[in-house]
């Protein structure tokens, strides 16, 4: 019977989830939480230390688009002073991997799925489909 409790959660054990966000960023913290709490694995990469790839930023600004990851109430975009530029897209999407704290925290991936902000719903959503899947 053991053996039987073990098989039920090791789908659940093995899904791994990709945080990307800073340890000052409130809602990164809950995000870490949310995850942990389900025994969920989280891959965290901290903004402050290492940006997000090209390829990743890519992932989110095609499902949500640029200016979804922009967090224009960020310190640091007040310290660019962002709010008063007309950057194009390219420029923009420049900005955001050159200067990661000015994304809008976290960034949350599983598989091919991706969340900007909290989105507590959708990530129970993708536990469900990890343990029927």
């Amino acid at each position: 019977m053991p053996f039987l409790t073990v098989l039920l959660l090791e789908p659940h054990h093995t899904m791994e989830v990709q945080i990307f966000g800073t340890n000052k960023s409130q809602d990164t913290k809950k995000a870490q939480r949310f995850f942990a709490e389900r025994r969920v694995k989280v891959h965290f990469v901290d903004l402050k230390e290492r940006a997000a790839s090209k390829g990743e930023l890519q992932r989110f600004s095609q499902k949500f688009g640029l200016t979804a990851l922009i967090d224009k109430h960020s310190r640091r975009y007040q310290e660019l002073g962002l709010g008063v530029v007309r950057y194009g897209d390219d420029k923009w999407f420049e900005t955001l991997v050159e200067e990661p704290q000015v994304l809008v925290q976290p960034l949350v991936r599983w598989q091919h799925k991706v969340t900007i902000g909290l989105a507590e719903d959708e990530w129970r959503q993708w536990i469900e489909n990890a343990k029927t899947g």
